[in-house]
């Protein structure tokens, strides 16, 4: 039995959030002790590790609770959490792609500052009129 301050050395999560994953369903309400202290099992700790390692990798709670709800089901084909996942990279290579256009920006306009006075600097003129931008980002 680990109480919920071992829970949180063991995974990284901070109490609060245990509690709040308790308190959304994500994690069973724990057994207490007589001191009403919570206590949880080893599949407490794995539970906790799987929703932590998901969310490091970014998905959504929601997306985690539906993997979590798939893997009850072991016997199902795996085309949900494939399709979880592929939604999911879509959504980070989208982002990485929006990074990329913005960082080309920054790189231009950045590059394109060589006055030495901030009455004069492309950065600044950039930021205040959206036009001077070379596209979206």
């Amino acid at each position: 039995m680990l109480s919920i301050g071992d829970l949180s050395k063991q995974t990284g999560v901070k109490v609060p959030t245990i509690r709040y994953y308790e308190q959304i369903g994500m994690l069973a309400t724990p057994d207490r002790t007589s001191g009403n202290q919570r206590r949880y099992e080893r599949v407490d700790l794995d539970r906790l590790s799987f929703i932590k390692h998901a969310r490091d990798l970014g998905l959504t709670l929601s997306a985690i609770r539906d993997l979590i709800d798939l893997s009850a089901h072991p016997e199902r084909p795996c085309a949900d959490v494939d399709r979880i996942v592929e939604e999911h990279l879509a959504s980070v290579r989208d982002r990485i792609g929006r990074l990329r256009r913005l960082e080309s920006e920054l790189v231009r306009i950045t590059r394109a500052c060589d006055t030495g006075k901030v009455g004069e600097c492309s950065v600044i003129h950039a930021l205040a009129n959206h036009a001077l931008c070379s596209g979206d980002h």
